[in-house]
């Protein structure tokens, strides 16, 4: 009996600022139809409350209000649940994106420190041979975090740096957010409209 299963996506917001690249990235795939294993760090929930007002006070409660109403579904995973479903490899998804990624946390996934599920999610995208996507946002960068980086891209992770580009006129943070955001899915071959293409 064949088993029809929903595609799904891990997506991480670490501490690093920047945490409204990865509210959008999930709304970007939750739109799509996509399912969303949503993992956020302690740090992570700070920034969402100084930079966008998330209280977490409730955190399921505040992510259903917030990602209610898309055409795929939110499963949200407490860091410290490493056993959490997407902690193991037999259970399929397909891949995993971590925006924004702090360095603390690349550092983590570059030396298979698997000590929360965080790390444990990227380090399974690993041994699965899955694409795991990291967003750093950090500057200047010194040589540990350009070695971490190294190390990764040579494991096949992808690499993205929150740095926006303005050939296609950006108007609004909305406009640069989002361009970023397009980029990420296009590396993952993921069809969107978040931003004008060279050429259109």
């Amino acid at each position: 009996m064949e088993v029809t299963r929903r595609k799904s996506w891990v997506v991480g917001i670490t501490g690093a600022s920047g945490s409204i690249y990865g509210v959008r990235l999930t709304e970007s795939l939750l739109s799509l139809g996509y399912d969303v294993h949503l993992i956020i760090s302690n740090a992570g929930w700070r920034v969402l409350k100084e930079e966008l007002d998330f209280q977490a006070g409730n955190r399921e409660a505040v992510l259903a209000e917030h990602f209610g109403g898309y055409e795929g579904s939110l499963i949200y995973h407490p860091i410290a649940d490493i056993g959490a479903t997407i902690a193991s490899g037999s259970y399929l998804v397909e891949g995993m994106i971590i925006m924004p990624c702090s360095m603390g946390t690349l550092s983590s996934v570059a030396h298979g420190s698997s000590d929360n599920l965080m790390g444990r999610a990227a380090d399974v995208m690993l041994k699965e041979s899955r694409p795991l996507v990291l967003v750093p946002r950090e500057t200047p960068l010194h040589a540990i975090h350009l070695e971490n980086m190294l190390a990764l891209a040579r494991l096949g992770v992808k690499i993205i740096p929150a740095m926006p580009a303005f050939y296609y006129g950006p108007k609004t943070i909305d406009d640069i957010v989002n361009f970023l955001v397009g980029k990420v899915l296009d590396s993952l071959r993921i069809e969107h409209q978040l931003y004008k293409r060279w050429g259109d």
